[in-house]
């Protein structure tokens, strides 16, 4: 089996390091709690490998041929993070109105760092089902598997293995690429400790849900 790993890997490497729909829930589930960070990248990876799976029998090829089914599945993902973006903005105001009413009594924590401090399992739900449907509700991640994959994929054997490896090769530059981040972006927690701090980082990032949601939804 001949492929062109080299190429692909620097293709996959820039595509990860340009932000895009998962870098952003990646990096706020992340401040939120490593737990639901790593969560939310695996969920990430693994609405990934829908596409892999996709591509691999050809339902990838019927969804780009069907502008129908195309549109469909991107205003869905439109629809998916402007809600992600407007719980944020909404419990951010929520949050700077109940301080301002006295009524968080907690001092150094906001209403809305209580609410994810739960059970471990809850915040794994939470990000994996976020990274999740951000990820398979992303029809340019289809489109990934649909014209660049293929184009480090050589006659010289099964196609079908070829898409699987390069896949599976993209899937785990992934995880470690989003690990890292959530290491990092873990050591703001103390930093978005902050009441003040905490609402303007949930306000700018539930902004940008909205902004990244309607341009997939123009595009």
């Amino acid at each position: 089996m001949s492929v062109d790993l080299l190429g692909f890997l620097g293709v996959v490497l820039v595509a990860y390091v340009v932000p895009g729909p998962d870098f952003l829930v990646v990096l706020r589930s992340a401040t939120e709690h490593p737990v639901k960070g790593r969560a939310a990248a695996l969920g990430a990876q693994a609405g990934l490998c829908v596409h892999m799976l996709a591509a691999a029998v050809g339902l990838s090829v019927i969804a780009a041929r069907s502008p129908v089914v195309y549109d469909a599945v991107k205003l869905l993902g439109a629809a998916y993070l402007v809600h992600l973006g407007i719980r944020a903005v909404l419990a951010a105001r929520r949050a700077a109105k109940e301080r301002r009413a006295g009524r968080d009594r907690t001092a150094g924590v906001t209403p809305h760092a209580r609410s994810v401090v739960g059970p471990g399992a809850g915040r794994w739900r939470s990000g994996f089902a976020q990274g999740f449907l951000t990820n398979v509700l992303n029809p340019k991640a289809a489109l990934f598997f649909l014209s660049i994959l293929p184009q480090f994929v050589h006659g010289g054997g099964s196609t079908t293995r070829q898409i699987f490896l390069l896949g599976l090769l993209d899937v785990l530059i992934g995880v470690a690429y989003w690990f890292a981040l959530v290491a990092v972006a873990a050591r703001l927690r103390a930093i978005l400790a902050r009441p003040r701090i905490r609402d303007r980082w949930e306000l700018t990032t539930g902004w940008l849900f909205i902004a990244i949601g309607i341009g997939v939804a123009a595009a």
